[in-house]
């Protein structure tokens, strides 16, 4: 009976020893699944903005806040579900021009905000006199970047569990899609 007293908390110690491993190797799969859906998810953002870029009016900014809000699967301002630091002010929305060079060669430009025209009609109306004209919209570029700065710099993945110590720049997910109606209705008034 001496001896049975010796191991008494034998088991304890090593479902500690156990429990450490088991919980330690599960929080790592788990962050791997979430860094997985992470990558695939903001391409699948990226891809949306796209297409509803494509038709919507680019010079109301409601409804680009709209856009990029549902590109992070929401209907308010806030992070993608499951994918912080990643938020709607990470999803940049650009328009590019098609132009040619004196050699002949095209080139995607793209258009500074202060060059875009004031309304959709106005967009036809340029791209129906000069298609290759830096004022004509004919792509819209969605990237995820870093919401601070003019250049896209990449975001940092944010651990769930920071005891994983997995940090890296996320890759940067871009679409480009050609530009559609971009809001055009017929019928409606010219812009000045």
């Amino acid at each position: 009976m001496w001896a049975t007293d010796r191991q008494r908390g034998a088991t304890a110690a090593e479902f500690a020893l156990c429990a450490v491993v088991f919980f330690s190797a599960l929080f790592f799969i788990i962050e791997m699944a979430r860094a997985l859906y992470l990558l695939h998810t903001l391409q699948e953002a990226t891809r949306r903005a796209a297409a509803a870029a494509a038709v919507s009016d680019f010079s109301d900014p409601a409804v680009m806040a709209h856009i990029r809000q549902a590109a992070v699967l929401r209907d308010t301002a806030g992070t993608l579900l499951m994918g912080e630091p990643v938020t709607d002010a990470h999803i940049r929305i650009d328009y590019l021009s098609l132009t040619r060079a004196a050699s002949g060669s095209m080139s995607m430009t793209e258009m500074p905000a202060a060059s875009l025209p004031a309304c959709p009609a106005r967009a036809r109306i340029q791209c129906a006199a000069n298609p290759y004209g830096a004022s004509c919209i004919r792509f819209v570029r969605v990237r995820v970047c870093a919401p601070d700065g003019a250049d896209c710099g990449k975001v940092n993945y944010q651990p769930l569990f920071p005891l994983t110590g997995l940090s890296f720049p996320l890759p940067q997910a871009i679409t480009i899609a050609k530009a559609e109606a971009l809001g055009f209705q017929p019928g409606s008034a010219l812009c000045p």
